[in-house]
C-alpha cells in the first residue's frame, strides 16, 4: 500500500523511524504526470531497493517561461493509482512553503554545463532544478536515485551535484524511453493533438539521420518546427525545438 506524505515534519519523522532501519532507499524523483518512461524508472528502483519513494512537486523554480508552468499537467489522481499498482511504498507530495522555506533565497548554481544548451535559452532552469533536487536527496536520503537519458544534461549535472558535495546517493540512469514511432516519451506531450503527435516524430529521426546539424535545422523549420538548437557535443547529438507551444528536447548518440 503506497502511504501518501504531504507534511514534511511527518516525512521527517518517518524516515528516522525504524522503517527505515538497514533498509536500502531508492529515490524517483518527478513532477508528475507520470509516463511509462517514469514507471521504468520506479520498477528499476523497485527491483534494486528495500523501499522505494517517489516524489511528486511540480517545481516552479526551473520554469523559466511562467505560463509553462501553469500549463504543466497535472494527474494526481492517475499518478497514485499507478504507484500503487507498482506497489510504491511512499509518495512524497510536499507544498511549495515546505520546499522552499526560504523561498527560494538560497540556490545552487553550476557555472559551465549548465550554461550552453537548454541552459542557454532557460535561463535560471538548471539552478531551479538541482536545488530541488539537493533538497530531496537530503530529505529522502537514498541510496540510489533514478533518472531517464532523455534529459541528457540534467542527468550530468546531477551527478556533478553529487560529486560535489559528498552525496552518498549512486545515480542511476535508464535509457529514453520512447512511443513505437520513436517519440521521447514526455509529460509534455499531453498537451499535443493527434496530428502533432504524428509530425513530433520527425524531430527524433531528423536527430539521428546522418545529416549535417544545419540541414536538420532547415528540415525541422520546413516541416513547421520552431528550432532552439541542433549541437553535437561528443558522440551524441541534442536538440530542442517547438511544435505549436510545445517545448521538446532529445538526444541521439551519434
Amino acid at each position: 500500500m503506497t502511504k501518501v506524505i504531504k507534511e514534511l515534519n511527518k516525512w521527517k519523522a518517518i524516515r528516522k523511524s525504524d522503517v527505515f532501519l538497514n533498509k536500502t532507499v531508492g529515490l524517483v524523483p518527478t513532477m508528475g504526470a507520470l509516463h511509462d518512461a517514469h514507471l521504468a524508472l520506479i520498477k528499476k528502483s523497485i527491483q534494486q531497493n528495500d523501499i522505494t519513494v517517489v516524489t511528486i512537486f511540480v517545481n516552479p523554480t526551473q520554469f523559466n517561461n511562467q505560463k509553462d508552468f501553469k500549463n504543466y499537467p497535472i494527474t494526481i489522481k492517475e499518478d497514485l493509482s499507478k504507484l500503487k499498482k507498482l506497489n510504491v511504498d511512499f509518495l512524497l507530495n510536499p507544498s511549495y512553503e515546505d520546499i522552499y522555506p526560504d523561498n527560494y533565497e538560497y540556490k545552487v548554481v553550476e557555472s559551465n554545463l549548465s550554461k550552453i544548451l537548454c541552459g542557454k535559452f532557460r535561463p535560471g532552469h538548471f539552478d531551479g532544478v538541482l536545488t530541488v533536487v539537493l533538497k530531496l536527496l537530503n530529505l529522502v536520503k537514498p541510496d540510489r536515485a533514478y533518472f531517464g537519458e532523455k534529459d541528457y544534461q540534467q542527468l550530468k549535472l546531477i551527478e556533478g551535484l553529487v560529486k560535489a558535495f559528498f552525496i552518498d546517493t549512486k545515480i542511476v540512469s535508464l535509457p529514453t524511453v520512447r512511443t513505437k514511432e520513436g517519440l521521447a516519451l514526455s509529460s509534455r506531450n499531453l498537451r499535443l493533438s493527434e496530428e502533432q503527435k504524428i509530425k513530433a516524430v520527425e524531430f527524433p529521426k531528423s536527430l539521428a539521420s546522418s545529416l549535417s546539424n544545419d540541414k536538420i535545422k532547415s528540415l525541422l523549420r520546413k516541416k513547421g518546427f520552431k528550432v532552439e538548437y541542433i549541437e553535437q557535443i561528443d558522440n551524441r547529438r541534442f536538440g530542442a525545438v517547438y511544435l505549436g507551444n510545445v517545448r521538446f528536447i532529445d538526444n541521439v548518440k551519434i
